[in-house]
């Protein structure tokens, strides 16, 4: 299994690998936690999603985009979410 490099979305689990990833503060300094999908303006872009929801639509992304086979993803974001900082 993969373990992603460099930091990771404390919110979603992306790997954080460019700087144009990290999401952004109300100062415009970036969130060293959270992407930029998740994290814009110092505020959860989605403030009312459930952990399971974000499960579900991270297992989408990762399998439109062929990252891994919904089953891997599921099993993977299933682990890996409700251990991040926002879930916990």
């Amino acid at each position: 299994m993969m373990q992603p490099h460099g930091p990771f979305c404390q919110s979603c689990a992306m790997p954080m690998e460019k700087p144009d990833m990290f999401g952004a503060n109300t100062d415009g300094s970036k969130s060293e936690e959270y992407c930029t999908y998740c994290f814009k303006n110092g505020n959860f872009t989605d403030p009312d999603i459930s952990m399971q929801d974000m499960i579900d639509k991270c297992v989408t992304i990762m399998d439109q985009r062929k990252i891994m086979t919904e089953d891997q993803a599921r099993d993977l974001m299933t682990k890996t979410i409700p251990t991040l900082k926002r879930w916990k």
